[in-house]
């Protein structure tokens, strides 16, 4: 599921906070590529508009680990996709994710 299938239902509190604090953790990744410029919405798709590579989710898999605690899980996330599935991920994807996974989403519903 993508960014773009969410968007009929309104977007929670929390997702403008996250989308920043992840666009930080991407900001960073993305410093020694110089893309610190681009853009980063909801439906930026990380392997086509951010050219990121595994090493890249790695990187930002321990950003969300240490900035979210385990309460975020990177790696349980993409486990159970494709690979062509994870090339289309958007930073919606990841957002809708950590919303969901964050306790004060879970106690709002």
């Amino acid at each position: 599921m993508t960014a773009e299938d969410h968007r009929a239902v309104p977007p929670t509190p929390l997702e403008p906070a996250v989308l920043e604090e992840v666009t930080g953790m991407l900001r960073e990744v993305l410093g020694e590529y110089e893309l610190t410029d681009t853009a980063i919405t909801m439906d930026t798709r990380f392997h086509d508009d951010l050219e990121l590579e595994s090493i890249d989710l790695v990187t930002l898999s321990a950003a969300l680990r240490e900035h979210y605690g385990d309460t975020v899980n990177f790696a349980a996330f993409i486990a159970d996709r494709g690979l062509e599935e994870i090339i289309a991920l958007t930073v919606g994807d990841l957002v809708l994710h950590v919303v969901a996974s964050l306790p004060a989403a879970r106690e709002a519903v």
